[in-house]
């Protein structure tokens, strides 16, 4: 209807600017509600709705018995977006192009759902127009010139002259709706293979009523990931409120498990950022990323059970507290020093995130400390210079200035000589990075422990060499 023949009809009509960019993120937003009634949910953001309205993919194979079948499930859609203020119509058809074509021109005056038959695809293609197999304008109007009214008047027709003169849209768009070629439609989201779902009668809001839903559900969740050998690395839970927003909350773990308890303490410490708002209706929980897990054979020996149970504890252990901590501070802020192949000690180890690295082989040398060398538990970032008294150049330090205290060395190891890596690039900048190290062990009168070395040699000075200059490199325990 044109703008001044509605103004006529009511006089005080608002007018606002269209924003397709808007409507669009309003059209993700209902896609992604629509994921309460199946996973496989997609937004038609091509354009081709034109004046006919927005669309939604809907990939329900395998979800339409949780409603009550296909018929029940389009009322409870159609119902739902209406109580959200929309004028929704539903259809299921074998081919995503014969549902987009009987949503569009299949429906009478009055009807908002429609259910073709299985295998019926010609049947309810027949009689609908050209338009209806998503033609744009331009070729609706050429096909019309050819009396070329109706779908069916292209099935049957040679497919050369008509690709010639209009493309092979034409013929792409015929065989999608036929089921000739596939259409695939791409998920908005990641979908879970491992999915379950809880629907309540009245909708719940209570922190308790979700926590008691959730682990009813991680318990079935399990029993599933047991069946196909796999666990959870990483879990989203959904909740669908009755005003058509959603909640979601996810966790990850650092080793795939499938321990109902412990994904449920996990998800405990984010049930508070959920926003029940006038009630949830629908929890669903799935496991967006999983790996397989299978039980582990024990020792029938006792002693070496003792021992692979103590060793089993401690593992799980450790994986528990890391997730913990993960989940409340981010994955990516969790690390695990590893061995890296070098014997420059600033260089002999590798920061690496503990969700993707987790699993330490003990018989791999990538993943084998060298335990003959001994090294302090905490390094300077750089090493400090100090100001050191030795006999003889060569010998161990007896006393050292470090940060103007003076340290008198009463034990004393080494010296342990690591050499410069000539096949490295430096990388640290300093002008020592290339001078032979030899590192003592140190104690002074008050207990204290240290690591020092020296970098470069006496006997090797000349001209051109740099006087060795003695650092300050860790602090033992």
């Amino acid at each position: 209807m044109p703008l001044t023949d509605a103004r006529a009809l009511e006089p005080t009509l608002q007018i606002h600017e269209a924003d397709h960019a808007v409507d669009l993120a309003f059209l993700a937003r209902l896609a992604d509600w629509c994921g309460h009634y199946s996973p496989w949910t997609a937004p038609d953001i091509t354009g081709e709705a034109g004046e006919n309205g927005f669309c939604i993919w809907l990939d329900i194979t395998g979800c339409e018995h949780l409603f009550g079948g296909e018929y029940s499930m389009l009322s409870s859609v159609v119902a739902r977006l209406n109580d959200f203020g929309f004028m929704a119509r539903a259809a299921v058809a074998d081919t995503p192009g014969t549902a987009w074509a009987a949503v569009h021109y299949g429906l009478s005056q009055g009807e908002t759902i429609l259910v073709t038959k299985p295998g019926k695809v010609r049947d309810t293609l027949r009689r609908l127009p050209v338009a209806a197999l998503r033609f744009s304008a331009e070729i609706c109007s050429g096909l019309d010139r050819l009396g070329l009214r109706y779908a069916s008047d292209l099935f049957d027709l040679p497919r050369g002259p008509l690709v010639a003169r209009f493309g092979d849209i034409l013929i792409r768009r015929v065989d999608q709706a036929l089921g000739l070629q596939s259409e695939p439609i791409s998920p908005q989201g990641p979908v879970a293979r491992h999915r379950v779902r809880m629907s309540f009668a009245d909708p719940v809001g209570k922190r308790e009523d979700v926590a008691e839903a959730c682990r009813k559900l991680l318990r079935t969740l399990s029993q599933q990931l047991e069946r196909a050998g796999r666990g959870v690395r990483r879990l989203e839970v959904v909740c669908y409120r009755i005003d058509g927003s959603i909640e979601r909350i996810s966790i990850g773990t650092s080793r795939a498990t499938r321990d109902a308890p412990h994904l449920l303490r996990l998800l405990s410490e984010h049930f508070d950022s959920i926003d029940a708002g006038f009630g949830i209706e629908t929890i669903v929980l799935g496991a967006l990323r999983t790996e397989k897990l299978f039980f582990d054979q024990l020792n029938l020996s006792d002693t070496p059970q003792r021992a692979f149970n103590r060793s089993h504890t401690a593992t799980e252990s450790m994986a528990a507290l890391v997730d913990r901590i993960a989940n409340r501070v981010g994955q990516g802020s969790v690390h695990r020093l590893s061995p890296k192949n070098s014997y420059v000690p600033e260089r002999a180890t590798q920061r690496l995130p503990y969700a993707e690295h987790a699993h330490v082989n003990p018989d791999d040398p990538r993943d084998r400390w060298f335990t003959n060398r001994p090294r302090p538990l905490s390094l300077f970032d750089m090493p400090q210079p100090i100001e050191v008294v030795a006999p003889i150049p060569d010998d161990p330090p007896v006393l050292f200035r470090w940060r103007r205290v003076v340290h008198r060395v009463v034990v004393s190891g080494g010296p342990e000589r690591v050499g410069p890596e000539w096949w490295e690039t430096p990388g640290s900048g300093r002008k020592n990075d290339s001078q032979p190290r030899d590192y003592y062990q140190v104690e002074d009168a008050d207990g204290d422990r240290f690591w020092l070395y020296r970098s470069g040699l006496y006997q090797a000075m000349s001209p051109s060499a740099p006087t060795p200059r003695w650092y300050l490199h860790g602090l033992f325990s």
